[in-house]
């Protein structure tokens, strides 16, 4: 099996918890991520809905950055569409000096019409309004005095005071969801994540070696390329099954809560509502340390991943509950399947 890297994935969805409490509690995790050497922790942006509890990642970003040392964090994804460019690029600037250069920047458009629309964002504009977003963040990094012209945004001689520690610019991430998507992110170097199936996974993996070899860079020089699965481990099967069916029924309501009230669907939704439909599709890898082991193993070489990340908290588990997850995929499931690589150019 090729070295392979772990990170983790946090909607941060509503747990029923004080937001306090939940905030805090989310912290203690990524402390027990960066001691056990989770790669990266990733957040989600999302509004409006009970499916994010973290609608301004840099703030939380912030937090992490005092309360961690090590581990690499970062927004999968901010969703540019929403944001002021000029004010965005200024505060990653200050998350990647406030981290020590640790501050991982994962850009898009967004993936719900209704989230944009109650910014007033057209939906319909929304990809765009992103990639000219992007066009100005990425200036602004580089560049002492922006000047911008463009259907959306409009800069003249601003002058620029800070950039980022790590240059050009933090490490980019994107989340793809079709192999036509790949190109882009091989012309720029970036780390992508495929939320789906294992076929689909598979197909975009394939791809971005292929593309990868094809632009003339080494195969030990891939960035990475990954998936998401949600993970429970308990002392026994059945344990671990409980828990994730109990749990991944309040984080689905979540999911679905926007489209629910607009009498709508997503369109590329990989999540059946039955949590065992899930577990069957291989989108979960739920039971003791040795079924999960197995479970991940089989993942990682079918889907071609170099990069798998776990959601350790999803719906109502508590606090014990993600835990003892974290414990048990340190002690009896990390050390059979990490082998840990180089870093990515």
């Amino acid at each position: 099996m090729d070295a392979v890297k772990f990170g983790v994935f946090d909607h941060l969805d509503a747990s029923g918890q004080p937001l306090g409490e939940f905030y805090e509690h989310r912290l203690q995790l990524i402390e027990a991520y960066e001691r056990i050497g989770i790669h990266c922790y990733h957040t989600a942006e999302h509004h409006a809905t009970p499916l994010g509890m973290c609608p301004s990642p840099s703030v939380l970003h912030s937090a992490i950055a005092q309360r961690t040392k090590k581990i690499l964090f970062g927004p999968l994804v901010y969703t540019l569409a929403l944001y002021h460019p000029l004010r965005l690029a200024e505060e990653i600037c200050m998350l990647d000096h406030l981290s020590g250069g640790r501050f991982q920047l994962g850009v898009g458009r967004g993936i719900s019409p209704f989230e944009l629309g109650y910014y007033g964002v057209d939906a319909a504009k929304s990809q765009a309004m992103y990639h000219e977003a992007y066009s100005v963040v990425m200036q602004a990094f580089s560049s002492e005095e922006l000047t911008h012209e463009g259907p959306y945004f409009t800069f003249r001689n601003v002058p620029v005071m800070m950039h980022p520690l790590q240059k050009p610019h933090p490490p980019l991430w994107y989340g793809v969801g079709n192999v036509e998507g790949v190109a882009w992110c091989v012309q720029n170097r970036v780390n992508a994540v495929v939320n789906g199936p294992l076929k689909r996974v598979r197909e975009i993996t394939d791809r971005y070696r292929s593309e990868w070899a094809g632009a003339g860079h080494p195969a030990d020089t891939l960035p990475l390329v990954g998936t998401t699965r949600h993970v429970v481990i308990a002392e026994t099967d059945a344990e671990a099954m409980k828990i994730a069916r109990r749990a991944y029924a309040r984080w689905y309501a979540s999911f679905m809560f926007l489209w629910k009230k607009h009498n709508s669907a997503p369109q590329f939704a990989a999540f059946p509502e039955d949590f065992d439909a899930v577990f069957k599709a291989g989108l979960a890898a739920v039971g003791s340390p040795a079924t999960v082991r197995k479970l991940l193993e089989s993942e990682i070489g079918q889907s071609g991943v170099n990069y798998m990340l776990c959601r350790f908290a999803f719906g109502d588990l508590t606090l014990r509950e993600s835990m003892r997850s974290v414990d048990l995929f340190a002690k009896e499931v990390l050390p059979h399947l990490a082998n840990r690589p180089k870093e990515p150019a």
